[in-house]
């Protein structure tokens, strides 16, 4: 048995549906087959399909924005582009951020509220990354971070939509023509 809680195994399974599916054609009985529990138990933990799904945009986001963060925590500048690389690779694997690109167009109320919340948080990590690059670097940014975050999320989510589309093209050319470009605004 997962030494998952039960709340947790009810969320990783609806990520896994949505990311397989779609998040408009998941119905909580799809959530409570692929995480083994009634769908009663899932009303117990989160009440209604909105309250998953709110949950699970502010998890996924967390995920997101985590991994994202640990990129460069400890990385010499040398391989700082290569080790952001890495954890976008993985995240396209896992497709963390298609699950929240789809959450959004969610129209429910509870749903959009997260999705809000989980914007603000990644465009928070982008001008993070931002800044830990171009320091990692020693480089200073003429454009302060916060305006460069909404171009890498848009950046990160469009390759997200490409992954997720299977479009079988390599990703990394164009993420370093990207970070070559953001970098070629440093002073």
């Amino acid at each position: 048995m997962s030494s998952a809680s039960t709340p947790d195994r009810i969320l990783n399974a609806a990520l896994s549906c949505i990311a397989r599916d779609g998040a408009a054609a998941v119905a909580l009985s799809d959530v409570a087959a692929e995480a083994g529990v009634s769908k009663a138990l899932i009303h117990y933990h989160f009440n209604d399909r909105e309250t998953l799904l709110a949950r699970l945009t502010d998890e996924a986001a967390q995920r997101v924005v985590v991994g994202e963060r640990a990129a460069l925590s400890s990385v010499p500048p040398a391989l700082a582009i290569d080790a952001l690389w890495g954890w976008l690779e993985d995240e396209l694997r896992r497709g963390d951020l298609r699950v929240l690109i789809e959450l959004a167009l969610i129209p429910l109320p509870g749903v959009r509220d997260a999705a809000r919340r989980a914007a603000a948080a990644r465009r928070a990590a982008a001008a993070a990354t931002v800044d830990r690059l171009f320091a990692l670097l020693g480089l200073r940014p003429r454009v302060p971070a916060a305006l460069l975050a909404d171009p890498v999320v848009a950046f990160i989510d469009g390759l997200a939509l490409d992954a997720a589309l299977g479009q079988g093209r390599d990703a990394r050319p164009s993420f370093d023509a990207f970070w070559l470009a953001m970098l070629s605004l440093a002073e």
